[in-house]
């Protein structure tokens, strides 16, 4: 019934496809209506977030960018979603850039290079300021999609059904992973990896199936209900800041007017900064009430610490097999060593 549903759902949105951008009021002026998909639920602050955004660009545009948005990835699965608006089902994604690694392991690095980064606003910079908006709309151009920007919520934390104090606790453990190289990191310190959706890790855990996810930061992780089952977490987070991303079919950014892909990408910076800023409260926060719940919190030790980045400094080069790969690898850690933040 739920593949049903899906498959309906998404029927009836590609039957709206027919003219849905670039119309015109009688008086000429233009109108830009489309279609969006995120993976977070609108009980997330995420996904209240990506709410704001359109109630923004709607503002902004007094009106003339009206779109349609589909939350908890409702028409298609979340990896599913860049395709859907590559081939017109959708008009844009948000979610993010690390869900395709699968079509080349270059959009690793378009989304999250774990362990790289120390904050957003580092990350942010080499979007804005080292050249990364441009190597990665190389990549998606390809596949016919346009970057517009990301919104970083800041370093996630896992969450276990036992103890993760250090990397030794990752042997034997079965946990939720998002596809790309934080399987590949993980499987080379002895834990078990199972990619599946995001909306699929509450009843995974409830059942078993997996002893933890890696999912979300702390914040978003109560808004799954995660730590209802899970009583183990770190914090601060350290090993995975994915950037979400929003992202447009090339042809229906292309045929945008100007002011609005300016409204949009505007509106994405400020997006950037309210969910970092608000995340890092959030985080602080939500850390003292599930300590007062009985969830422990680990933060671990800079020898842990070490011996983790080892094994992702590890898996880049390991993942990155193709020419885009190397050539994002190799933009994000020249801006990092000459940040000073890497030697």
């Amino acid at each position: 019934m739920k593949l049903l549903k899906t498959l309906t759902v998404a029927a009836g949105v590609a039957a709206l496809s027919a003219g849905v951008v670039a119309t015109a009021h009688a008086d000429g002026h233009a109108k830009t209506k489309l279609r969006i998909q995120t993976h977070f639920s609108q009980e997330t602050l995420s996904g209240q977030l990506a709410g704001e955004y359109i109630e923004n660009i709607t503002a902004m545009s007094n009106g003339d960018i009206e779109v349609e948005m589909f939350y908890a990835s409702s028409v298609v699965k979340s990896a599913e979603t860049f395709d859907a608006a590559a081939t017109g089902i959708l008009d844009c994604d948000m979610t993010g850039g690390a869900y395709q690694t699968g079509k080349n392991p270059a959009f690793q690095f378009t989304g999250d290079l774990m362990g790289g980064y120390s904050n957003p606003y580092q990350q942010m910079s080499w979007m804005l300021h080292g050249g990364g908006r441009s190597a990665i709309n190389d990549l998606y151009n390809a596949h016919n999609m346009e970057f517009v920007g990301w919104w970083i919520p800041g370093p996630e934390s896992l969450s276990s059904t036992a103890p993760i104090r250090g990397v030794d606790d990752f042997k034997g453990w079965k946990f939720r992973s998002p596809p790309g190289l934080a399987t590949k990191v993980f499987a080379n310190l002895g834990a078990s990896p199972i990619v599946m959706d995001f909306n699929e890790i509450f009843t995974a855990l409830e059942t078993g199936i997996i002893d933890g996810a890696d999912a979300a930061n702390l914040t978003n992780n109560i808004g799954l209900g995660l730590y209802d089952i899970a009583k183990h977490t770190n914090y601060p987070g350290f090993h995975s800041m994915p950037a979400d991303h929003l992202a447009c079919r090339k042809d229906v950014w292309d045929a945008m007017p100007d002011h609005h892909k300016r409204i949009m990408i505007v509106a994405m910076d400020a997006l950037a900064l309210h969910n970092a800023t608000i995340n890092e409260v959030k985080n602080a926060q939500n850390a003292k009430v599930l300590r007062a719940k009985g969830v422990n919190l680990y933060e671990w030790s800079p020898e842990e610490l070490n011996k983790f980045r080892s094994a992702v400094k590890k898996g880049w080069t390991e993942f990155a097999t193709t020419p885009e790969a190397k050539a994002l690898l190799k933009s994000h850690v020249d801006f990092l060593v000459d940040l000073g933040a890497m030697q």
